[in-house]
């Protein structure tokens, strides 16, 4: 799939979020990226090997560890990776789509302080 077109995917699965919680979105800066990077994988505790597992990732703090300090810091940042969300979805278009929209509500709930046990719970994990 074109870049373009995957950039499109995850811009819908953003305009999908429920008013309240796209308004309460501050601070955030979302991306797509083809892979994770060595440095990535590594903070998330991820061989390199295993490198296709990761999705997406939330780089900040969640909404919910914000205190009076949080003033001037630079944007959060979502990152969507293309080729892995490619690789587990295979070649149909409403996969990837789903996948996309799985993945994107994933690293908006981190920003909102859910963690992954109870993404899990959710059925999000």
């Amino acid at each position: 799939m074109r870049r373009e077109e995957f950039e499109a995917l995850v811009e819908e699965a953003l305009a999908s979020l429920p008013d309240e919680f796209l308004n309460a979105l501050e601070n955030i800066e979302v991306i797509v990226e083809d892979r994770p990077t060595a440095e990535e994988l590594e903070r998330v505790g991820i061989s390199p090997q295993s490198r296709r597992t990761l999705l997406g990732l939330y780089h900040g703090v969640p909404l919910t560890e914000r205190g009076v300090w949080y003033a001037g810091v630079e944007p959060d940042l979502i990152t969507i990776y293309q080729q892995p969300i490619e690789m587990v979805a295979g070649q149909d278009a409403d996969a990837i789509r789903s996948q996309v929209r799985t993945t994107v509500l994933h690293e908006v709930a981190h920003y909102f302080g859910i963690d992954d046990e109870r993404l899990e719970e959710l059925g999000w994990g």
